[in-house]
């Protein structure tokens, strides 16, 4: 992937989600669709307005949440500088985007499919769900902190089979860590993606390789530059080699990544 498919969109929208402590905290920031290939559920896009400053250098790489022939649309959470700028940005200001990036999820219609989403992970599930040719066969677990209303849940759940729980206290984590461990098992002979914070991503791989299971993670490295010439996202395969997340995943096969 090269730079020349870097394009300077528009912001369409920029809309507060939830209810959380901070009300920017979450947000859904709509850009203008560039004139690029049709995306597929699990790539991201790198982006960076055009107007911030040297200490802001690298851009920032978001899963594309959803999208159509007008526009794009990225689930953010402000949880650095980065994202705190982004949270500042107007309708009709200018931004560079560059993608989509990566791999994609595994597709298909005719197995029973279990997403795995931990949250801000949630965000890729939500086009995958939209561009399944068989969404009846999906089925989401969500685990979250924050209010539920502070993620984009309520439009998968009405679409698939959804749960959710939240971790509002130490015991919550071993319930969810329970739930996961039964729903793998129940999914091994299907297909199971993963997308969360990283000890997320290896309860549900530890669970999917005891049962024999096959699971896609997606993972959520920091870039900087998102086609593989920085090597700031290096990760290690299932050899213990070191591989590229941005150009060789995001997303791996469970059995052959370390996390």
């Amino acid at each position: 992937m090269a730079l020349r498919n870097c394009r300077n969109v528009k912001v369409l929208d920029i809309t507060p989600v939830g209810q959380s402590p901070r009300p920017d905290e979450f947000f859904e920031l709509r850009l203008e669709r560039p004139d690029w290939d049709d995306w597929k559920p699990g790539q991201f896009v790198m982006i960076r307005p055009v107007d911030w400053p040297m200490d802001l250098l690298w851009g920032r790489p978001f899963s594309i949440c959803s999208g159509d022939a007008e526009s794009v649309t990225l689930f953010v959470q402000k949880i650095g500088r980065g994202t705190a700028r982004l949270s500042e940005l107007k309708k009709g200001d200018t931004v560079a985007m560059w993608g989509p990036l990566g791999n994609s999820f595994a597709v298909d219609a005719t197995r029973p499919t279990l997403m795995l989403a931990g949250g801000i992970g949630i965000a890729p599930f939500r086009g995958y769900v939209e561009q399944h040719p068989l969404p009846e066969n999906l089925k989401l677990f969500f685990a979250h902190r924050m209010a539920i209303g502070c993620y984009p849940y309520q439009r998968l759940s009405g679409a698939v089979d959804a749960e959710c729980m939240m971790e509002a206290r130490r015991e919550d984590l071993a319930a969810i860590i329970e739930r996961m461990g039964e729903l793998v098992d129940q999914y091994r002979d299907g297909l199971i993606l993963c997308c969360g914070p990283t000890p997320f991503m290896k309860t549900a791989q530890k669970f999917a390789l005891e049962a024999g299971a096959e699971l896609y993670v997606s993972l959520e490295n920091r870039m900087a530059c998102g086609v593989g010439a920085c090597l700031g996202c290096v990760c290690k395969d299932g050899k213990g080699h070191h591989t590229q997340v941005c150009t060789k995943g995001p997303i791996f096969r469970a059995d052959n990544v370390e996390l």
